[in-house]
């Protein structure tokens, strides 16, 4: 039987006609087609590090009403950052009477619409509620006064209550302000800096932070599943001497008249780091978010359509996850049919771009054949070399699915091999710019090398990117530097993009970091969308879904 797929110009897949009654699973169209979109509001997933708890007690508080009337709580100070001590009293209160403060504070959380064939961002979403600090009492003047420290927990004002039976008796409130820690000081270029940035608040304006490194846009950080609290890498770059990092409030890209905006309190923070020596560049490496356990066990791929009905049989992996290459045991028990079977790798063929009505439809990869003569198989399958993300590896006779199982291909680092299989390199190549048929199939990637001279054209070589808008584009930055973005889709996950060498001589640094796709689907209320997200590990929506996307870091010497 011929492909069902072919090579259009420039390499672009075409679907030859008639591939929907060839698949065994079913066509699906796109997100924006004449469905609505359903949103769905994601749960953080476990596990994420350093989550604060939610302030004081943690119990929410019961319904109260806040009559006009109240006595005016006094707070000193009335604004500070995560951690100072604050002192909340009042007078004019029934004497020897026993109150309870609450304080407001809120829920946090990104939005999605999960479809069986791809993921899209929908944007965020928020909840406020209170909850009990303490119980007070009053003295028998009708007075009472309470220390306690600041909680991690979001920026912007926060209302006190103190409420008996029901009905609020005072108010106070007080303004948290952002903070900024940054560790280490000093190094040699490459050292890995950790911003920590408190003070974040739940809301659009309020909720996003800009790192600054040198006047550059390194990238965007986010706390909305970490309680305000946002934290980051970034590796030191540039000359030996004084470097100059900040955070600053933004909707992705900086805000610069912070006093005029509808938040002043959202202040900057800045720190100094000093690199000490350029020892060169280093190996190129990823840095996986924290591993986490998702609250969505829809995945894409995942379908029933050609499933047996009647079958009783299971399927399960040796490893459930890796990179393209890598190899995994399918093991089906329970079988009831025999003969010959076909193991396939279940994906996704399309793009964005070009596409009217369908933009991407399911497609199958075989990975083997199998003879079952009893009840179970066992059988190595090696990960195909195409789309990362979530697939299902499934047993078929014929059209018929005896079973599946879920498979994750993570994105790695191209390896660049010798004609006897020795790798030479890791990522990093020399641009080859000979047009030729072999340079255009390799995306321009030539011979490894980390190191160039001033202007010389370069390249970096992942696999196993994906298509959903969590995981089909990561951003570039050089030398902290956000300059554009590379998608893997419409090559089959291998994703080369070009760059310059430039900056002098030196030792340089360029990072990939994973965005939101904000693009062709694009939706309404989408903020945050095609910057680089330096929260990756621990507020990004895809670690909900069971996304593990990396960052990349890579350095280049340039030479005279």
């Amino acid at each position: 039987m011929k492909s069902n797929l072919v090579r259009g110009t420039r390499g672009k897949v075409v679907l030859r006609a008639g591939l929907a009654a060839l698949l065994s699973i079913a066509v699906i169209t796109p997100a924006y087609g004449a469905d609505a979109p359903i949103p769905t509001t994601l749960i953080a997933p476990a596990g994420i590090p350093d989550i604060p708890a939610i302030p004081f007690t943690g119990i929410k508080s019961a319904p109260f009403t806040t009559p006009q009337t109240m006595v005016n709580m006094t707070l000193t100070p009335n604004q500070g950052v995560v951690g100072d001590q604050i002192v909340i009293s009042a007078k004019s209160l029934t004497p020897n009477s026993t109150y309870t403060l609450t304080w407001s504070t809120s829920d946090a959380s990104w939005v999605a619409e999960i479809q069986p064939n791809t993921v899209n961002y929908m944007g965020t979403s928020y909840s406020n509620y209170n909850v009990d600090m303490a119980s007070v009492t009053t003295d028998a003047n009708g007075a009472f006064s309470y220390t306690t420290n600041i909680p991690s927990d979001w920026g912007g004002v926060h209302d006190i209550y103190l409420v008996q039976n029901g009905v609020g008796a005072g108010h106070g409130g007080i303004q948290v302000a952002r903070s900024f820690t940054m560790t280490p000081k000093s190094g040699p270029v490459g050292t890995p800096i950790t911003v920590t940035y408190t003070g974040l608040g739940p809301k659009l304006y309020a909720a996003g932070s800009a790192l600054i490194y040198d006047n550059k846009f390194a990238g965007e950080m986010m706390a909305r599943w970490t309680r305000g609290t946002a934290k980051a890498v970034i590796l030191a770059s540039g000359a030996v001497g004084k470097h100059y990092v900040q955070a600053n409030e933004a909707i992705s890209f900086s805000y610069l008249n912070v006093m005029q905006s509808p938040v002043p309190y959202a202040n900057s923070g800045l720190g100094i780091f000093t690199i000490t020596k350029d020892s060169g560049a280093f190996k190129p490496y990823i840095q996986w978010p924290s591993k986490v356990t998702p609250t969505i066990t829809q995945h894409t791929t995942f379908s029933k359509v050609g499933l047996d009905p009647a079958t009783k049989a299971t399927a399960s992996l040796s490893a459930d996850s890796g990179p393209v290459g890598s190899k995994t045991t399918l093991t089906v028990a329970g079988l009831s049919t025999t003969g010959s079977h076909q193991i396939v790798w279940a994906t996704v063929v399309g793009n964005r771009v070009n596409c009217t009505g369908t933009c991407w439809v399911y497609n199958a990869i075989p990975l083997g054949t199998v003879d079952v003569a009893g009840t179970t198989i066992s059988k190595e399958v090696t990960i195909p070399d195409h789309l990362g993300g979530w697939h299902m590896i499934q047993l078929k006779q014929g059209d018929v699915v005896e079973a599946q199982t879920e498979f994750y291909v993570k994105e790695s680092i191209m390896p660049f091999l010798d004609k006897n299989g020795k790798i030479i390199g890791s990522g990093l190549a020399k641009a080859d710019l000979s047009g030729s048929a072999e340079a255009f199939a390799k995306g321009g990637a030539g011979t490894p090398t980390n190191t160039f001279k001033e202007g010389e054209e370069f390249t970096i070589s992942l696999k196993g990117v994906g298509w959903t808008q969590f995981d089909n584009t990561l951003a570039v930055t050089y030398d902290n530097s956000y300059i554009g973005y590379g998608c893997g889709f419409n090559s089959n996950g291998y994703l080369v993009v070009h760059l310059k060498a430039t900056g002098g001589v030196g030792t340089h640094i360029i990072d990939l970091h994973p965005l939101l796709y904000t693009q062709q689907p694009s939706f309404a209320s989408t903020p945050y969308g095609m910057t680089p997200v330096l929260t990756f590990d621990r507020d990004f929506p895809g670690l909900a879904l069971g996304y593990q996307i990396p960052a990349f870091h890579f350095a280049i010497n340039i030479v005279k």
